[in-house]
């Protein structure tokens, strides 16, 4: 049977490799719905390839040029995060991919569990900003999420729910960025050019800063955390630069379960929209004896201190990992624009989360009030 899938974030990296999977596999996945932000030229191609039912766009602006691009194309226009909201809820969807960048990817998420609609989750900054209502709303609506990240994709794939309480740890992988090899005095000169080229995955921009300053690799603890119920005593983070086991899972008895393959995101991909099938594709295959070696080494969080906030943001709980994340996207912002350097982004945050008064108990409105007042904060700081 086709799965009739809908793609938050079309136009963005993790989109773009969804729809190359879907090319993969025609018959399996009939896409209804997508969503883009302000790249209409890409999206109107992708309406013309793929002839989705529904559409969403950042803005009245981008819905005007979306018709002057396709002035006879039948198709139905929903603007802003009310239209995400409509996405999410439309009727007969299988699937709803979220490849959101932001805090954005929260409330479709909600949205679409609430209706026990399967979700593949590529947004992490919705688990890390409110991952005790997403998986409250899992246990309530009987809902799956399944994640996307290649990281979090290989400990699904190791993880043994049956065994749960028989997991001793869980090893993520990181590549190590750009700057592995960088002193501290280096990264004082650090350009958003050099910190847009990783060495190993094309990515988004955000996700690519963060990446290089090991903060995603936090974001991604956290993430772990919700998604796999692991206190953060049991979560490790390995360098790993070969990027080829994408994480692992330890039990107790000493053995380690690792998932392999090349720096390939559609592997993922696909797995989250086919699972619990695998089907063969036509993507490059991983050959053991041209990798060479293997190397694994802990993290200087002396020199990328944004990774050790993390895990006192998460251990903290409540709203901190909402600020963490809320300043981590001011800074990197502000430091995309050549306002302040990229050794202060883990220092702003830092700065923000000190200031923040600590709330357990909250609701999505919690959320997003706190994370507009951590935005701010962060801009009145640098």
């Amino acid at each position: 049977m086709t799965k009739k899938i809908v793609i938050l974030g079309s136009t963005g990296s993790i989109g773009r490799q969804t729809l190359q999977v879907v090319d993969e596999f025609p018959d399996e996945y009939r896409v209804v719905a997508l969503a883009a932000g302000t790249n209409m030229d890409l999206l109107a191609q992708q309406i013309i390839q793929y002839k989705p039912q529904f559409v969403t766009v950042s803005s009245e602006t981008a819905k005007k040029r979306l018709r002057q691009i396709l002035p006879d194309e039948q198709i139905t226009v929903f603007v802003g995060e009310d239209g995400l909201l409509n996405l999410a809820e439309l009727e007969g969807i299988d699937l709803i991919l979220v490849a959101l960048t932001g805090i954005n990817g929260l409330r479709p998420t909600l949205a679409a569990l609430d209706r026990g609609i399967t979700v593949a989750l590529a947004n992490k900054e919705t688990l890390v900003t409110a991952g005790s209502l997403v998986m409250k709303k899992v246990l309530e609506k009987g809902a799956r999420l399944i994640p996307v990240d290649s990281e979090h994709s290989a400990i699904f794939q190791c993880y043994d729910e049956a065994n749960r309480l028989s997991v001793e740890k869980l090893l993520v992988t990181a590549s190590g960025g750009p700057f592995l090899n960088y002193s501290v005095k280096d990264l004082e000169s650090v350009t958003p050019k050099k910190a847009l080229q990783h060495p190993k995955w094309k990515m988004g921009v955000k996700i690519t800063i963060d990446s290089a300053g090991l903060i995603n690799k936090g974001l991604e603890v956290i993430e772990a955390h919700w998604l796999f119920s692991i206190p953060y005593e049991k979560i490790d983070v390995l360098i790993h630069p070969q990027s080829i086991v994408h994480s692992m899972v330890e039990y107790v008895d000493g053995s380690v379960i690792a998932q392999c393959g090349l720096p390939d995101m559609r592997v993922p991909i696909q797995y989250a929209l086919s699972y619990p099938k695998r089907n063969k594709n036509s993507f490059p295959k991983l050959d053991f004896t041209k990798v060479g070696e293997l190397t694994f080494s802990r993290p200087d969080y002396d020199k990328f201190p944004g990774l050790g906030l993390a895990y006192e943001a998460g251990k903290m709980g409540g709203t901190m990992p909402t600020v963490y994340n809320a300043a981590n996207e001011q800074a990197v912002d502000l430091f995309l624009k050549g306002k302040i350097k990229f050794t202060s982004i883990p220092v702003l945050i830092g700065k923000v989360m000190s200031k923040h008064v600590l709330v357990n108990v909250y609701n999505i409105d919690d959320i997003l009030y706190i994370d507009k007042w951590a935005r701010k904060l962060t801009q009145e700081l640098s």
